[in-house]
């Protein structure tokens, strides 16, 4: 993340990375600021074991783009919502990569969203994650048919 002020939204990324079971380092680098430990970390990433990079910023957001440039793993780009422009800034600057060094984006704080699709990433070539990840979706297939249920009866009952 570009900040360690980015923690409280970033931090969804790594309950649900913790819930699946898929190990993570966390680290602040900054695209302005530390451009040459970002671009080491990014470019030793493969070698380091790592099958996806999730990178939040806000406002300029340039850090998932530095991260994808030195890499040919999979960078997600989370954008951070800020007090300016609500986070478009940031979103706009993600998503917005030239040709041959992409970004997948998600929306803005959706961190929870960068470590699904990091897990569907790594799922490709993981059995045993894919069989989790699949498990994971028949419990929120039951859960969103539980409330419809639950809705049904209430209505029911006022009727």
């Amino acid at each position: 993340m570009g900040s360690d002020s980015d923690f409280p939204v970033m931090s969804k990324a790594l309950t649900v990375l913790d819930d699946l079971g898929i190990g993570y380092e966390v680290h602040v680098y900054s695209a302005h600021r530390t451009p040459v430990q970002a671009a080491e970390f990014a470019s030793h990433a493969v070698e380091n074991g790592f099958g996806a990079i999730i990178a939040g910023a806000g406002m300029a957001a340039a850090l998932a783009g530095v991260l994808a440039a030195h890499t040919t793993l999979p960078v997600i780009g989370v954008p951070l919502k800020s007090a300016v422009l609500e986070g478009t800034d940031a979103l706009l600057a993600t998503v917005m990569m030239p040709p041959g060094i992409p970004v997948a984006t998600v929306a803005i704080d959706g961190a929870k969203n960068a470590a699904w699709l990091a897990a569907q990433i790594l799922a490709v070539s993981d059995p045993e994650l894919s069989s989790r990840l699949k498990a994971e979706r028949t419990a929120m297939t039951a859960g969103v048919l539980a409330k419809d249920a639950a809705l049904q009866e209430k209505l029911k009952g006022n009727s």
